[in-house]
């Protein structure tokens, strides 16, 4: 497992609790006192039942949102607004669907100033460093599932994010190409090294990508119920790595972690349905 670079933590939520407005007197609270800390070229995966705020903790990272209290901070400053240097990939696919590959990439450069001509040249590098290059002219509905993510990717990583958030973006594709998307995340991110929070449901993918794996609890008002330090050496291949012995014990350790929160949040949900039965 590679060293994670010294100085400030690249995230860290102090005491972070969110509150939605909600039908009747109270308020949802999502998250209760979290506590989460990412350091600068770390590989966090996030996991916990469906609920339990694993998203909106994402979005509190890129100022999406605000905590009701507590306070969150990236590279030492507070955020107060739209946090610069931060790439966000979502479940579903954020290309624009009447640009080409080419034009999907290259937007974030230009938006930001870069030249036209340099900015058309970093795209093709980064269409060619995901594998599409010779559909640089193609419009994302001509493209596979597995395709539009890697055009997310490049679209992302040529901005050369600090930070990359990343909301369960493989979880729509088949296993096999959730596996080779998953290798190809991890050679892309050997690249710039920046920091990644993911979010998955998926306990294997957890591990075999990250450098931690953070377990929240179930919500309402979820927080971390403990973290894990993956040592499984590096450079991975997601679909070898499952095999290994050391792999198959953290599995176990950190599943006996989440196993309770997944039942509790199961028996809430089999709760509120009966509730609602007439």
């Amino acid at each position: 497992m590679h060293a994670p670079r010294p100085g400030p933590p690249a995230i860290a939520l102090r005491d972070v609790t969110k509150r939605f407005a909600a039908e009747g007197p109270r308020p949802y609270t999502a998250l209760r006192d979290l506590d989460l800390e990412v350091a600068p070229g770390e590989f966090c995966a996030v996991v916990g039942p469906t609920g339990c705020g694993k998203s909106t903790t994402l979005t509190l990272v890129a100022g999406l949102e605000q905590p009701s209290s507590g306070a969150v901070r990236v590279h030492g400053e507070e955020v107060s607004g739209i946090t610069p240097g931060v790439g966000f990939m979502f479940q579903t696919d954020a290309i624009l669907p009447w640009k080409t590959v080419l034009d999907n990439v290259s937007a974030g450069p230009r938006f930001r100033g870069t030249p036209k001509r340099t900015a058309i040249a970093d795209a093709r590098d980064w269409i060619r460093r995901v594998g599409l290059s010779g559909f640089e002219d193609r419009y994302p509905h001509q493209l596979s599932g597995g395709m539009r993510k890697r055009v997310a990717l490049a679209q992302n990583l040529i901005n050369e994010p600090r930070i990359l958030l990343m909301d369960e973006p493989f979880s729509a594709l088949d296993v096999q190409t959730r596996a080779k998307m998953s290798d190809e995340l991890l050679a892309l991110w050997e690249l710039t090294r920046p920091a990644v929070v993911f979010v998955t449901h998926d306990l294997e993918e957890a591990i075999a990508l990250a450098d931690k794996v953070v377990v929240l609890t179930a919500g309402p008002a979820a927080t971390v119920k403990a973290a894990f330090a993956i040592d499984l050496p590096r450079p991975r291949v997601v679909q070898e790595i499952r095999f290994d012995a050391r792999f198959v014990d953290l599995y176990q350790r950190i599943w006996d972690a989440l196993r309770s929160e997944v039942d509790r949040a199961y028996a809430q949900t089999t709760l509120a349905g009966g509730r609602e039965k007439p």
